[in-house]
């Protein structure tokens, strides 16, 4: 519902304000290869699951592990943006909106790096079995969620115009 209220925050000032996006908004190849890291990062995160689902507490905890250095590395270019563009959030209604909206979503990335940082260490301590693993599996459903809001947002703020 969060996101939801943001998307509509987004649309609503769009619609009123214009000129909307400053020129240096646009896919580019920066935006496009940290956003394929998070989407990828998903996949990591799944790969974690199947391999406890198959025994390997070891493949768990490695692909985790590789999920939280893709989330790292997906936050890490998302400060180099926040901190080279050349409006702020204090700038406009789009500056406001566009910080609130990849802030928020960066929040929920770190979010989701410290549970991984929990999971790892419950695991280190037996915790999660092929049988009783539900922690991971929200953890994962977790991970899944950010990835999905950042597609919905790339589309929003970087290809429709």
């Amino acid at each position: 519902m969060f996101f939801a209220s943001l998307f509509a925050t987004y649309f609503t000032l769009r619609a009123e304000n214009q000129p909307w996006a400053p020129p240096e908004i646009h896919v580019d190849l920066y935006r496009t290869f940290f956003t394929a890291i998070l989407v990828a990062s998903s996949f990591t995160m799944q790969h974690a699951v199947n391999r406890l689902r198959k025994g390997d507490r070891a493949g768990m905890r490695r692909w985790i592990w590789i999920t939280f250095v893709m989330g790292i590395v997906f936050l890490g270019g998302q400060a180099n943006e926040w901190m080279s563009l050349p409006f702020r959030i204090n700038t406009s209604a789009y500056g406001s909106t566009f910080y609130a909206m990849t802030g928020f979503h960066g929040l929920h990335v770190a979010a989701g790096l410290v549970l991984m940082l929990v999971i790892l260490g419950r695991a280190a301590r037996g915790a999660y079995s092929p049988d009783d693993h539900a922690g991971l599996e929200v953890a994962a459903y977790y991970w899944h969620f950010v990835d999905v809001v950042w597609i919905g947002l790339f589309l929003v703020l970087f290809v429709v115009r």
